[in-house]
């Protein structure tokens, strides 16, 4: 089992207290630093510092850590023509000698696209497939590399350059019936569904392992993972000032669905979550200036 840390920057973090965070979690042994591509806080607060580029992010921390794996958890392909992002990625992959994971979805935030001139089409499944299509065959191709699709064409593009992985990962994630676990098992390394219950998670997971089926593909070669909420202390004054933090209560953040408690209730959950064939774990902390919950939960994981 894999076990990521998560996290929103766009709710007031940083590119410094990013890093200090993403230097904490290697230092507690954690596997690999996921952060949000957005541009915009979501909910009341104060929006200072400001965004931060994931990517732009991405590559600073590529140079400035050493072994943890680095992506987003997602992009959204309203925001790069995928072209670019192809070069983006594998630009960073290399800056970090090989540790690069891309998370690549549909985007959702409206208000986020207004707020920066972003165009936000109703129908955006078509430009994922897309987007999907073009990353992974720049990334694979000699040149010269070409694409005519209804939303994007490539005409003799030098598919340069290329990333220093083999293969860069790519994740595919939701709780679409239909699209989402055909596209996952047609492009993606991984499948990730997140902020569900462990009912919804154990149905996307076959609906994505069947899909695999219709298309011959080893199940067996694609990563399941969630993403949930988590707040991790060993008693529940500090789990109550931890909810305070990033503004909920904790009766209401015990929904369920996220993970809130000590080092039993943490490993209880995992357990569960490998039984469902989860292989990796992404741990959303909200306040990326708890440091302290990052070692505690290293910790309680025991990395």
């Amino acid at each position: 089992m894999e076990f990521c840390l998560f996290s929103e920057p766009q709710q007031g973090f940083s590119y410094d207290e990013q890093l200090a965070f993403a230097r904490a979690g290697e230092d507690a042994g954690f596997h690999g630093f996921f952060r949000s591509d957005h541009y915009l806080r979501m909910g009341a607060g104060d929006p200072h510092p400001g965004p931060t580029d994931a990517w732009t992010t991405l590559a600073g921390l590529a140079r400035e850590t050493s072994r943890l794996r680095l992506g987003t958890l997602v992009s959204s392909v309203t925001y790069r023509v995928p072209g670019i992002l192809a070069i983006q990625v594998a630009q960073v992959d290399a800056m970090s000698g090989g540790r690069v994971e891309l998370g690549l979805g549909t985007g959702w935030f409206e208000q986020e696209h207004q707020a920066y001139g972003i165009p936000f089409p109703a129908k955006r499944f078509d430009l994922l497939e897309e987007q999907l299509a073009i990353v992974t065959g720049l990334w694979a191709a000699d040149a010269p590399f070409s694409f005519e699709g209804e939303h994007y064409s490539l005409t003799d593009a030098p598919a340069l350059p290329k990333p220093v992985q083999e293969r860069v990962p790519v994740i595919v994630g939701g709780d679409g019936p239909v699209r989402t676990p055909a596209l996952a098992a047609r492009y993606a390394t991984e499948f990730n569904i997140g902020f569900e219950s462990e009912e919804v998670i154990a149905a996307a997971f076959a609906r994505v392992r069947a899909a695999c089926g219709r298309i011959d593909r080893d199940p067996s070669t694609l990563k399941l993972s969630v993403a949930l909420p988590t707040l991790a202390a060993p008693d529940e004054a500090t789990l109550t000032r931890r909810a305070g933090a990033i503004g909920r209560p904790l009766d209401a953040f015990r929904d369920g669905v996220n993970i809130a408690g000590d080092a039993d209730v943490i490993r209880a959950k995992v357990e569960r979550l490998e039984e469902l064939g989860a292989e990796r774990v992404y741990f959303q902390l909200m306040d990326m200036r708890d440091l302290e919950q990052v070692a505690y939960l290293g910790d309680a994981l025991g990395l």
